[in-house]
């Protein structure tokens, strides 16, 4: 089945699986201007898409010669594979890299495989595997040796962070302004490495100045490093112990790779899970932790298991409504660091009122990986895009540029340049040092630059520039 594009000047890419990851990246894609095939098995599923957006579609097998022929393989920029299936995810793109000459993206979610990332790509010659489950594990990681924050993001390989975190009642930065917050709060020493980059309020994102003053309920983001964000709360009264236990519902492969990471951070982990053999598995495989045979949803053994008492709660069924209501009852009856994962995306109004602490969406970290990479794929330069994250509901974008070559910002002192408004450039990451730019501070090559902003769809490090 085929419905008919318009050309377009972006890249020609074929989605295969029209699944939650599949449609959020055919929506996304789609709004940034590029050519969409969706290759799927389920006719209901690509009729569905094709109704919504501006793509072709083909039912079929999306590992058969066929199928991809008929879905222009050879005139293909770039596939990817994100099925339910590891091996035809990885079969979908060896199959076309011996048919066509693009870049190839596989979804890949066993702990086998993931153990074994490096090796794959470079014999299969892929372009990027990418993990839901242990990126969702990872962002939960950074939050929970971090319980303040409600989103760690991590930039220039871990050396820079975007953290969130929401001001309480009665807060010291209560009615402060961002230039008085350096002066009189934080030690220069500090200040000097600390950005407040974006500040929610009421549903409207600002990227504040200098005279732009704090309010109790604000939802803030600020870039630093892991140690200067420690001592950033520390001054404005936030507790920064990472959490010395936690209690996870459900015990799939998110739950895995979480528990695995939260032991070698020296946190204590529970993992109640209902299935028996799957329990069974996590026992031999996370010797360490304490798993649970027994419904998480169940008051009675929540309260038998110390819920009341744990540091951090973490549902990770596969289910969206259980994690909500789990998260909810934690926070009556327990002060425990929540997190939510939530699959689905519908109804964001409604989950935005609850009080749901932390909230991470694999969809969007799988998407969001990958189109950092089809951002960089598209640029002509060789100014690219090596990170990218949207933030307070794709309102904001925190984007990390590799620079290259000399162009039209290089080697000029900030100030002196003419930026877009809204905008921030956040951090300059030089030989692994990171500078919180002044205006007398230039970008240089082989620099890598975050900037921070509420436009979209920047592709190039010239995109800072007013034209």
């Amino acid at each position: 089945m085929k419905s008919k594009k318009s050309a377009k000047s972006g890249l020609n890419i074929i989605i295969v699986g029209c699944g939650k990851v599949g449609s959020t990246l055919t929506e996304q894609l789609c709004r940034e201007g590029h050519d969409i095939t969706v290759i799927d098995r389920n006719y209901d599923k690509i009729q569905a898409l094709s109704n919504l957006y501006d793509i072709m579609g083909v039912v079929g097998n999306g590992a058969s010669y066929s199928t991809q022929m008929e879905a222009g393989i050879k005139e293909a920029d770039l596939i990817i594979a994100v099925t339910n299936s590891d091996e035809l995810n990885l079969l979908c793109c060896t199959m076309a890299k011996q048919v066509g000459r693009c870049a190839a993206i596989a979804r890949v979610r066993t702990p086998d495989y993931s153990n074994e990332v490096s090796y794959l790509r470079k014999r299969l010659g892929l372009a990027m595997i990418i993990n839901p489950e242990l990126e969702t594990a990872n962002v939960a990681a950074r939050i929970l040796s971090m319980p303040t924050a409600l989103e760690v993001n991590s930039f220039a390989h871990g050396q820079a962070e975007i953290t969130k975190f929401k001001i309480p009642e009665g807060n010291v930065l209560n009615g402060m302004t961002v230039a008085a917050l350096g002066k009189n709060i934080v030690a220069k020493s500090v200040a000097a490495n600390i950005l407040i980059c974006a500040v929610e309020r009421g549903g409207e994102v600002f990227i504040p100045s200098g005279n732009f003053q704090f309010s109790q309920g604000d939802i803030v983001s600020f870039v630093s490093s892991r140690k200067n964000a420690k001592t950033f709360f520390e001054s404005i009264g936030f507790k920064t112990n990472q959490v010395r236990d936690t209690m996870i519902i459900g015990g799939g492969r998110a739950a895995f790779y979480l528990a695995k990471q939260l032991l070698a951070m020296g946190i204590q982990v529970k993992i109640i899970e209902n299935d028996r053999t799957r329990c069974e598995t996590l026992s031999v495989l996370l010797p360490q932790a304490i798993i649970i045979n027994g419904d998480g949803t169940d008051e009675e053994l929540l309260r038998e298991e110390g819920i009341q008492y744990t540091e951090a709660f973490v549902p990770l069924t596969g289910i969206d409504e259980e994690n909500i209501l789990l998260t909810l009852h934690a926070r009556q009856v327990s002060g425990a660091k929540v997190i939510t994962k939530i699959n689905r995306i519908t109804f964001k109004d409604v989950i935005s009122q609850l009080e749901l602490g932390s909230v991470v969406y694999p969809r969007y970290i799988t998407s969001e990986a990958i189109i950092a990479y089809v951002r960089a794929k598209k640029n002509s330069m060789d100014s690219n895009i090596e990170t990218l994250y949207h933030l307070f509901d794709s309102r904001v974008e925190a984007i990390e540029f590799r620079v290259d070559e000399e162009s039209g910002v290089t080697n000029i002192p900030l100030m002196e340049l003419s930026l877009k408004k809204n905008l921030l450039i956040s951090f300059i990451n030089r030989d692994g040092r990171i500078i919180i730019p002044t205006g007398q501070d230039c970008i240089r090559v082989g620099d890598t630059v975050m900037i921070v902003t509420t436009h979209t769809g920047f592709h190039d490090i010239l995109d800072i520039l007013e034209k």
